[in-house]
């Protein structure tokens, strides 16, 4: 086995592979190549020959490569788990994993990017208050998603709750939920009950004292 993973602890989609590789007992397997973004390590040539979206986390298994978070998790419950219990093969649980991964994209990750590269940057010609309504109105719909699962897919824990979790512990930065989300709350209880979310934990924190940083320059 050779896994290398470039990666940035602040960075929700690579927490959500880590947490992943956590569950699934590869942590010790894993060789993690740091990517600094603030040194524009992912836009040089040789990454972005490996990712020409040049974004992390990307995976390296022997000589194949795969980016983006969800299929980097997806691939690797298919190909080390003991079992299917992260990624269900039961078509219609897997398709409710599936469903999550792109609720992640196009809802809650997908409108809180737009903040943190509006911060990253320093783009003074958004509307941040619009910018935050989308996201709150993510949070209303995760509540609601939650309200009928005791997990993002279903009665159990599986990678989408990766997913969701590092973005959602990211965008609350952004974001500050400024209601009770009492479905949200209970399941947030369960994920940071997990032996290994320190991992999720510590990236936040690093996220939290850059984006203060920042958004006190806008």
């Amino acid at each position: 086995m050779s896994l290398k993973l470039y990666a940035t602890l602040g960075s929700p989609p690579v927490r959500s592979t880590l947490l992943t590789i956590a569950a699934l007992g590869l942590k010790d397997k894993v060789k993690l190549i740091p990517v600094d973004l603030f040194n524009f390590d992912h836009l040089k040539p040789e990454f972005v020959a490996k990712n020409p979206l040049h974004t992390v986390p990307v995976l390296e298994d022997g000589n194949f490569t795969l980016w983006d978070s969800h299929a980097i998790n997806s691939y690797l419950v298919n190909k080390y788990a003991t079992d299917d219990a992260l990624y269900p093969k039961d078509i219609q649980k897997r398709a409710l994993v599936d469903s999550m991964a792109h609720f992640d994209t196009g809802y809650l990750f997908g409108k809180g990017v737009r903040i943190i590269k509006a911060v990253f940057t320093t783009d003074k010609s958004v509307n941040m208050d619009e910018l935050k309504a989308d996201v709150r109105e993510s949070y209303d719909i995760l509540e609601v998603i939650l309200n009928k699962r005791k997990f993002v897919a279903g009665d159990s824990m599986t990678i989408a709750d990766f997913n969701i979790v590092a973005t959602l512990s990211t965008t609350e930065v952004c974001v500050p939920m400024e209601k009770e989300y009492p479905s949200i709350d209970a399941w947030y209880a369960k994920m940071r009950q997990l032996p290994y979310y320190s991992i999720n934990a510590k990236g936040v924190e690093m996220f939290r004292t850059v984006f203060s940083k920042l958004i006190s320059q806008l």
